[in-house]
């Protein structure tokens, strides 16, 4: 193959990736966003709201990820596959919470459309990003190339 074709070849994979955790990914934020509406209109905090959906969504995420975006990546060891899951999506949670801890009560805006804006865009963008480069480099690395 040519240079030029496997680049191609590459790339479009590199797309089908993609589509498929934003696919997986979507399912998961869906889940996020309405459990932490309904607990938000419910009478719960903003920050345990967040919590809570969010916990649900990696749950999901983790389902999506493994059997669906990188279902050719998967390890033997599921179970070191899901605590790296676990806690890089922590950590992604975290920046989606610190998004809305920084706004909600630095900033004083305390709408819910403010929290949703910032919880559920401005930090889900910051964790997507995250969460993609660490998900597929960390928790399933391509092992063809390694020969693993």
């Amino acid at each position: 193959m040519s240079g030029g074709r496997l680049a191609a070849a590459v790339s479009h994979e590199r797309v089908r990736e993609v589509g498929r955790f934003l696919v997986s990914g979507g399912i998961a934020y869906l889940a996020d966003l309405l459990v932490f509406n309904a607990l938000l209109f419910s009478g719960v905090g903003s920050l345990t709201s967040k919590v809570v959906s969010s916990v649900i969504a990696i749950a999901i995420a983790f389902l999506g990820s493994r059997y669906y975006t990188w279902r050719d990546r998967r390890s033997e060891h599921p179970g070191r596959e899901y605590a790296m899951f676990f806690l890089l999506s922590v950590i992604a949670a975290g920046l989606q919470l610190l998004c809305l801890a920084i706004t909600h009560h630095g900033l004083g805006w305390t709408s819910p459309l403010a929290d949703n804006l910032s919880g559920n865009v401005v930090g889900m963008a910051i964790a997507m990003v995250f969460r993609f480069v660490t998900f597929r480099t960390l928790v399933f690395p391509d092992r063809s190339a390694t020969g693993a």
